[in-house]
């Protein structure tokens, strides 16, 4: 398993500054953020992009994902990471997310990324029961998957406290009704905590359909805001376990966008308390 640090607790600072300041830690790959300010794929420029792989060169970085599901550039005022969400009631606006994502799939196909990560479905309206919101979830996502499979990368969802897929149960019911080997989940071990499940458990059960994984500290009231690891409830040393039972060898992104200002205090102490069990689970 490899490890790999999000850009958005760096969303104060030019990307090209955030890659040098990830790597110069220790972390051997990096999370875009397809967003402002760094890489919001409508209207990025061919030099933006020849400017971000030429970071990543000179600093030895891969890319473990391009993070989609954040949409700063939009700033929906109900919240600027869900909205606009899939199942928006109005759909002009729903169109805004599903183009928004098609342009991401595009952007890592050109950037050599393997995988995006984008929101669960969002919140469930008021005026929507769950069946009638995942009936649209799945109508609305389907030809996204079917651009993701012309484009050769996964589409991942990441399960959300708050949204409408939010424990691995519900993940695998949208696995079934969109059965496409281009359809994967991303695994945000924090998230599955607050929800109440195990993470462990939860990796467990999602074995067949993690592709990347999200790593932060949760407190034990299970309050969904991201910490750094070892302030929070969370036993990594049997995540970890768990991840290399199941066989799986890929990126783990530290994810901690509330610390933007200190990300690089953050992502060091994330390194140093994340990368000795990751070794130690190596042995």
């Amino acid at each position: 398993m490899k490890l790999a640090f999000s850009t958005n607790a760096y969303m104060r600072m030019p990307l090209e500054q955030a890659i040098e300041r990830i790597a110069s830690i220790g972390y051997e790959g990096v999370e875009l953020m397809a967003d402002v300010p760094h890489l919001w794929p409508a209207g990025l420029l061919e030099s933006q992009k020849l400017a971000c792989r030429q970071a990543l060169h000179r600093y030895g970085l891969e890319i473990a994902n391009i993070n989609a599901f954040m949409m700063n550039a939009v700033a929906d005022p109900r919240q600027p990471y869900w909205y606009p969400s899939w199942i928006e009631p109005y759909a002009p606006y729903r169109r805004i997310r599903i183009e928004h994502t098609k342009r991401a799939l595009t952007l890592a196909r050109e950037l050599g990324a393997a995988n995006i990560t984008t929101e669960p479905g969002g919140p469930v309206p008021p005026q929507m029961t769950f069946e009638v919101a995942m009936r649209t979830f799945v109508e609305v996502l389907k030809p996204v998957v079917e651009h993701a499979e012309r484009e050769g990368v996964l589409l991942l969802v990441e399960p959300e406290p708050g949204l409408l897929i939010e424990h691995s149960d519900q993940f695998l019911d949208l696995a079934e009704r969109i059965p496409s080997p281009a359809l994967g989940v991303n695994l945000d071990i924090g998230h599955m905590f607050c929800v109440g499940e195990d993470p462990a458990e939860a990796i467990r059960k999602l074995a067949g359909h993690i592709r990347h994984v999200h790593l932060e500290d949760i407190a034990a009231s299970r309050e969904h805001r991201h910490l750094i690891p070892g302030h929070g409830a969370i036993d990594f040393r049997s995540c970890l376990a768990a991840l290399r039972e199941i066989g799986y060898n890929g990126w783990i992104t530290i994810e901690l966008y509330p610390y933007v200002d200190d990300p690089d205090a953050a992502a060091k102490e994330a390194f140093s308390v994340i990368k000795p069990l990751l070794d130690e689970i190596a042995r």
